[in-house]
């Protein structure tokens, strides 16, 4: 399957105001491609689209809340009465809750999903409408808990996993019908973004995300790379690798490491803000146009996904295995380290 070089492109963006998506497209511009952007916080795209024009990107930018099918597919007319065809569409957008299930409103978690699962369905269907024949690259964002889970983002967990399945269960329709579009699911680990942020806090303290943290442009330049080669997912941060291999090999030592690492690594020491806003049910205006949170201690190289790109199947077992030795070697060591990319063990 033969995907065009960036800038011959034009891609569509959703989350595009924000973090990964945000990140996406600046580096996106950066190599000549032209964009399509979409997000609910309108004033915050066309501040974006006056940035790009400035550089001399062709970028058209579109309000789009991915939740609603109309939406979506009004964006797809746009980009296509703009540019004439679309070559990438990445499915970007999300959203997050902290907090007990227990404690989650109904209305909250059918919004997540909304947005987080309905979203990247609605985009696709768009996606394979308009590429069907011309061909191009479907990337639809998972992440590592697309594979595993952690508590207090049960919800968010689950929406991931959905979207691995869809995604996966779509690859393999348009393989057998001899569809000339690439189909790649992208996992990132814990990115340094307004993830924490944006998201929908039940908790007492303020959520943050547990090492190692990675930085957005790796995940960017993932999806870049699979908007000119084939991929069929791809793991950003050693991390992310890991706790695929180990949740699927090790699934009670998980459970374990879950239960202990990732119920207080999700806690701030910080009390939860008074009116603390978010944007699950609409934009965070105050918080757009901002690639990173700022989290610190921040891993802005990962050699198992640069590895993960290129090589092939067989290295890849290699390095997985690895990862997974360590995680367990780590895990009996009874304290809590961090390597270069980034694998945890418990106190």
């Amino acid at each position: 399957m033969h995907l065009k070089k960036l800038s011959d492109q034009v891609i569509v963006i959703t989350g595009a105001t924000s973090g990964i998506g945000l990140t996406t497209a600046r580096m996106a511009a950066a190599q000549g491609a032209k964009l399509v952007l979409a997000a609910r916080a309108e004033d915050a795209l066309h501040q974006l689209e006056k940035e790009l024009q400035t550089f001399g990107t062709e970028a058209l930018v579109v309000p789009t809340d991915v939740g609603d099918k109309n939406d979506v597919a009004a964006l797809a007319k746009a980009a296509v009465a703009r540019f004439g065809r679309i070559d990438t569409w990445v499915n970007n957008a999300g959203v997050s809750i902290f907090g007990r299930l227990q404690e989650v409103s109904d209305e909250d978690n059918h919004r997540l999903f909304q947005t987080n699962f309905w979203g990247v369905v609605n985009g696709s269907m768009e996606a394979v409408k308009h590429m069907k024949k011309s061909g191009g690259a479907l990337i639809n964002l998972g992440s590592e808990l697309s594979d595993v889970s952690v508590p207090l983002q049960g919800m968010y967990a689950a929406s991931k996993h959905a979207v691995k399945g869809y995604t996966d269960s779509l690859r393999m329709e348009l393989e057998k019908d001899g569809v000339p579009i690439s189909v790649t699911l992208i996992k990132p680990a814990a990115i340094d973004t307004m993830f924490a942020v944006h998201a929908k806090n039940y908790m007492d303290v303020e959520p943050k995300l547990p090492a190692p943290i990675y930085a957005p442009e790796l995940v960017a330049e993932a999806i870049l790379y699979a908007a000119q080669h084939p991929k069929r997912d791809v793991h950003v941060g050693g991390a992310s690798k890991m706790n695929s291999v180990g949740g699927f090999h090790l699934p009670r030592l998980f459970d374990k490491m879950g239960e202990t690492m990732m119920w207080s690594g999700q806690r701030s020491n910080r009390a939860s803000r008074s009116g603390r806003q978010d944007a699950l049910h609409s934009p965070d205006e105050n918080n757009e146009l901002r690639q990173r949170e700022g989290m610190g201690d921040v891993t802005k190289s990962s050699p198992y996904t640069q590895a993960s790109l290129r090589y092939k199947p067989l290295k890849l077992a290699l390095l997985g295995g690895g990862a997974l030795v360590a995680a367990w070697m780590l895990s009996r060591s009874g304290t809590t380290r961090v390597s270069g990319d980034g694998i945890n063990a418990p106190h």
